[in-house]
């Protein structure tokens, strides 16, 4: 008899080792690292590993309740999976074996500008899911409302434009080994880099769909997006993939929800690799997380079905973790549940895997 799946994965450390054992070399470092140095990549990590947990205790914990919503659709828990380009790299499939993991799991998914297949095509197998289109603006007005519109009629629920990439990082491991190179000097990138929030008026007035701004580092942008209408604030630093030496997501994280104080949702990334690093980013004020690396070790360790088994997993350690902590709802955390700790485990892309045997990673 075939092992299962749940059989074969039982940790998500497992399904990392299946992602590393079938993806070449060129392809896992594309995945796996960061900008320069990849200071940023791991202040991430550290960001998350500097935050402990306040349990409460004897608090009737029997039934628990890890769902959510946003932007008006169920998630079975808060977790999306964020605009990664190139997917086909990792399975053939590409972005549409995503959307049948989003819709088969029931959370959902931000479809990156950057990969294959076609929005269209994406759509149709996430069905009902959460789906934001996510675009780089690689060429003029035209450009960005063919495919804001295309995304539209397509069933997209809300429209994402990602703002930290005016110019693409150095990313050392890639260029190191000359791969991927066009991706640096591609046709189109100046478009990026002209982008103001004159334009971010401009193409609010015209759809009307929520927009979120990916790649929102600070108290001061978040509070211009306010002020410019956005319903959505992506708290970011592109995974450590763009401006190295920034500090943590989960270090800037509480400044921006206080400073937002509730009128605009909040989504956040940043090496979240644990149901427990849910927790926390849901503690300090996020509405939802995204993960990148993370849903595509699954996507790579096994399609589809990877993907549903690492979500399955982290619904599981975010159950354990609310009970364990004394929640019955993700409503009832708040900053009463985490406090400053010291970090035990150096930060890396992959400490949070303390169990995992790859070499040269």
């Amino acid at each position: 008899m075939a092992e299962s799946i749940e059989d074969r994965f039982q940790t998500l450390h497992e399904i990392v080792r299946a992602a590393r054992s079938k993806l070449d070399r060129n392809v896992w470092d594309y995945l796996v690292g960061g900008a320069e140095t990849e200071t940023t990549l791991a202040r991430n990590r550290l960001a998350l590993d500097s935050l402990g947990f306040r349990p409460r205790v004897l608090r009737d914990v029997s039934q628990i309740d890890s769902t959510a919503s946003l932007l008006g659709k169920p998630l079975r828990i808060p977790v999306l999976m964020a605009p990664v380009g190139a997917l086909q790299l990792f399975e053939p499939g590409g972005g549409a074996t995503v959307g049948e993991a989003a819709r088969l799991f029931g959370n959902g998914m931000l479809v990156s500008s950057g990969t294959l297949p076609a929005l269209e095509a994406t759509a149709e197998k996430a069905g009902e899911a959460l789906k934001i289109f996510q675009l780089y603006t690689r060429g003029d007005e035209a450009y960005v409302e063919e495919h804001f519109r295309r995304a539209i009629d397509a069933g997209y629920n809300a429209l994402c434009l990602t703002v930290d990439t005016a110019y693409l990082s150095r990313r050392e491991r890639d260029i190191a080994k000359r791969f991927g190179l066009v991706r640096r000097t591609g046709p189109g990138y100046g478009f990026q880099a002209q982008m103001s929030w004159r334009d971010v008026d401009r193409w609010r007035s015209k759809f009307p769909l929520p927009f979120i701004l990916k790649g929102i580092a600070t108290v001061e942008d978040a509070m211009l997006a306010l002020e410019h209408g956005i319903e959505c604030i992506y708290v970011s630093n592109h995974g450590g993939r763009q401006l190295d030496h920034c500090a943590g997501s989960m270090e800037v994280l509480p400044e921006i929800v206080a400073a937002v104080g509730g009128r605009a949702r909040i989504l956040v990334d940043g090496s979240i690799s644990r149901g427990s690093d849910v927790i926390k980013a849901l503690a300090l004020g996020a509405d939802a997380v995204v993960v990148g690396r993370l849903y595509v070790y699954g996507l790579a360790a096994a399609g589809s079905a990877g993907i549903v088994r690492v979500m399955e997993i982290l619904e599981e350690e975010i159950r354990i973790c609310m009970g364990l902590l004394g929640v019955t709802s993700l409503s009832q955390l708040d900053r009463s549940y985490v406090c400053a700790a010291r970090p035990v485990i150096a930060p890396s892309v992959h400490s949070a895997f303390p169990l995992l045997d790859v070499p040269g990673y």
